[in-house]
């Protein structure tokens, strides 16, 4: 949500999809921002979202695959950028949403068993053992879609919750993606704090990019300044131009 957001502040037109529909989170964060522009009168900007049911039991996963693959396409015509929310768990439709990425951006918490999505690690040597069934279906996906079109897949991982506290742990987590990045190549993008204000503005739509404009606060703390900063710049690691005729 909050790069839907930097994204259409840089002036681009964005359409979102939820894929992840049976937990629907990003489709929830959408309508309570519309329920915010409805109550307020406050013309913030809304992506174009859809939402995408699971396939179904005894579903032709194929005729699914279809209607998402003309849904992106379409998506990608009339808009500046397409987000696509994936699932946590594997299915076929993630899959296939995987394979249209230019860029692919997985948060990790700052702990060891988020890290497990990425490679599995050796407990005793704290060494990496082999990238992880993600990683490799990551690595499938680049092999096909550099088939169909000759793109290819920037992939970013962005630690996220990340605490003001210098832990061991915290230490381990970021060796362990650094090393992990050289070996697989991904980028490791600076990511997001623990912060509680990310959590409050779920309930009313809102982003910190809105804070000032949408909720009419006149200062800015010293924190929600910081907070600002790491949301832009994951924006700006994506590398989508601004389109300078529209940016507000």
């Amino acid at each position: 949500m909050h790069i839907a957001v930097g994204l259409m502040r840089l002036g681009n037109s964005v359409a979102t999809i939820d894929l992840d529909a049976r937990q629907g989170t990003l489709s929830r964060y959408i309508s309570n921002r519309q329920k915010y522009v409805q109550a307020s009168n406050n013309p913030i900007s809304l992506p174009r979202h859809y939402s995408v049911d699971p396939i179904a039991d005894g579903a032709s996963a194929k005729a699914a695959m279809e209607k998402l693959r003309l849904l992106i396409e379409g998506a990608m015509i009339n808009h500046d950028a397409v987000i696509i929310d994936a699932p946590g768990t594997d299915s076929a439709l993630s899959r296939f949403a995987h394979s249209y990425a230019d860029t692919l951006i997985t948060p990790i918490n700052d702990s060891l068993v988020d890290f497990d999505v990425l490679a599995h690690v050796d407990g005793q040597k704290m060494e990496i053992l082999a990238p992880s069934h993600y990683a490799e279906m990551v690595w499938e996906q680049k092999k096909i879609r550099a088939e169909r079109d000759r793109g290819s897949i920037d992939w970013m991982v962005v630690r996220n919750r990340i605490s003001s506290l210098d832990t061991h742990n915290a230490r381990e987590v970021n060796r362990l993606v650094s090393a992990l990045a050289k070996r697989i190549g991904f980028r490791v993008v600076p990511g997001f704090s623990e912060r509680v204000i990310f959590r409050e503005l779920f309930l009313v739509g809102l982003t910190i990019l809105d804070l000032k404009d949408a909720g009419g606060a006149k200062h800015l703390s010293p924190s929600h300044h910081a907070a600002r900063e790491e949301v832009m710049t994951v924006v700006n690691a994506i590398g989508v131009a601004a389109n300078r005729d529209n940016a507000q």
